[in-house]
């Protein structure tokens, strides 16, 4: 039957229910959704001291909302539900996510006190944009290319039960949609009560740290000591090093010509197999903690992600931040080699312009919906760590326009600046030529998007997409006047590295 619309939520329709003692959500993750079709893990990263990861999984009454831009249509279905039919219409994500969520910040909510607070996820809905979500935005046509089994152009679960884990307060809170007598399919509250005491009966029982990763099982023939399950030589690059080479020269052109202020040219790396997505994610997120790391798995498809970069938050008051990530050094072993490095990030002429200018972009993307002269940059080229890479991040803060919502800003801001280039619609057209394919979900954010109003989205970079025969991996960088291509080719090693390891690593073997 069609699903009826959403009203949007008045109040906060949410309880919660405090646990005692602490689980490490790693452990949580693998006793209760380890094997779940239709779940999500926004990890706030290994061994975290702040912030807060959330767990949830589908049940029956679940729905979730796929979008084909090629197609232009949505399809909504409780993938979990008995005998489920889904229902396919025309319009776009954006379509549907305005329709389900608050109009503007004041619509029913008590005004935040503090319009700089971190609210977190108060229950809505958690999925992915596509790289090609922004089609209907922008105007610039998907690019060709798109596999049979190529994963949807965007993706979210409606989360109405959630495990809520605060890293600096050692706590553990179930979330729960209370039922309201409205038109939101929630569970009777018994049913929630139900789930609510056999979680904290898990939890209460569950061990303190999870299973060791076992080591990765040998290939037939391997010599001992071997450390990986698929042989390197089943990574295939969509271009390889000559190839991209050509493409940075081909962008440069294009910057002469003075088509372009820089463009962000991007390469894909797939990896033929079946991969378990729990086991890769534990091996991307060991090797690459990240403050807005994420594992979401919808049925044939997953995303796993150790993303440092914030694509867009919204508070419930409507406070708008983007933290667009440009200029990259690899890290060093040595302590002075790697601060030398640190240091020759921040002095980079070629560098510190790249992030202003997509600094500029962002500036002008939230300047669309914000209130009249808030906009402002409150952090400019900062140095932040990882433990692959050191990379060049900014802060463009400003005030949500009166009668716009959050919906309304993520639309003026996507695709991010970062992830295109500038000018954003003159860069995405000349990128559609050379990429000689679709970034599938590269390149597009994900998270979640709150019943209050409250929007947290990171950038699906650092990120591996799980399909029914592979891998794929998107990586990239930012190319100027001032590129060298031997320096852009080795960067975009360096960041796909560790992701290519993971699954490389994982134990399930590749497809024969």
């Amino acid at each position: 039957m069609p699903f009826p619309p959403r009203s949007p939520p008045q109040g906060l329709p949410v309880r919660s229910r405090l646990l005692p003692g602490w689980t490490e959500p790693a452990v949580a993750f693998d006793l209760l959704y380890a094997t779940a079709g239709y779940a999500i893990w926004l990890d706030a990263g290994e061994g975290a001291t702040t912030g807060v990861s959330y767990l949830a999984a589908a049940h029956s009454g679940s729905e979730f909302v796929s979008a084909s831009t090629r197609a232009g249509t949505v399809t909504r279905s409780r993938p979990l539900a008995g005998g489920d039919v889904p229902v396919t219409t025309p319009g776009t994500v954006f379509n549907v996510l305005r329709a389900e969520l608050p109009a503007t910040p004041a619509a029913g909510i008590d005004p935040d006190p503090d319009p700089d607070s971190d609210a977190g996820f108060r229950l809505g809905w958690v999925g992915w944009l596509g790289y090609n979500a922004a089609t209907p935005v922008t105007g610039v046509p998907t690019a060709p290319g798109a596999g049979v089994d190529a994963a949807p152009d965007a993706a979210f679960l409606f989360v109405d039960r959630a495990i809520a884990f605060d890293h600096a307060a050692r706590t553990v809170t179930l979330l729960m949609v209370e039922k309201t007598g409205g038109d939101v399919p929630v569970e009777p509250d018994a049913n929630l009560d139900a789930w609510a005491l056999r979680t904290g009966r898990l939890l209460a029982a569950a061990p303190l740290a999870p299973a060791p990763l076992a080591p990765a099982p040998l290939r037939p023939g391997a010599p001992a000591g071997a450390a990986t399950t698929v042989s390197p030589s089943a990574v295939y690059w969509r271009h390889d090093p000559d190839g991209y080479a050509r493409l940075i020269a081909a962008c440069q052109d294009r910057i002469a010509a003075g088509d372009a202020y820089q463009l962000c040219l991007t390469n894909e790396v797939t990896i033929a197999g079946r991969f378990i997505p729990a086991e890769v994610y534990r091996r991307l997120r060991a090797g690459s903690p990240s403050h807005h790391g994420g594992l979401l798995r919808f049925g044939q498809h997953a995303l796993l992600s150790a993303s440092p970069e914030e694509f867009l938050s919204v508070s419930p008051a409507g406070r708008l931040r983007t933290r667009p990530i440009k200029g990259t050094r690899p890290r060093s072993t040595d302590p002075v080699g790697d601060r030398m490095l640190s240091a020759e990030l921040v002095a980079s002429d070629k560098e510190r312009a790249e992030n202003l200018m997509i600094v500029d972009l962002m500036r002008n993307d939230l300047g669309r919906v914000a209130a009249l002269g808030s906009v402002a940059v409150t952090a400019l080229l900062q140095v932040e760590s990882y433990p692959h890479v050191h990379q060049l991040v900014s802060t463009i803060e400003a005030d949500l326009a009166p009668g716009l919502g959050a919906v309304d800003a993520i639309e003026a801001c996507f695709p991010a600046g970062s992830m295109t280039g500038a000018p954003k619609v003159s860069a995405m057209t000349i990128l559609r030529t050379l990429e000689a394919g679709e970034r599938g979900v590269y390149a597009g954010a994900f998270g979640y998007l709150g019943l209050d109003g409250a929007v947290d989205l990171a950038m699906v970079i650092r990120s591996i997409v799980l399909g029914p025969n592979g891998a794929s991996i998107g990586t990239g960088g930012g190319i100027t006047a001032l590129s060298v291509a031997a320096e852009e080719i080795e960067e975009t090693r360096i960041k796909a590295r560790a992701l290519i390891d993971a699954v490389l690593a994982s134990s399930a073997g590749p497809a024969r």
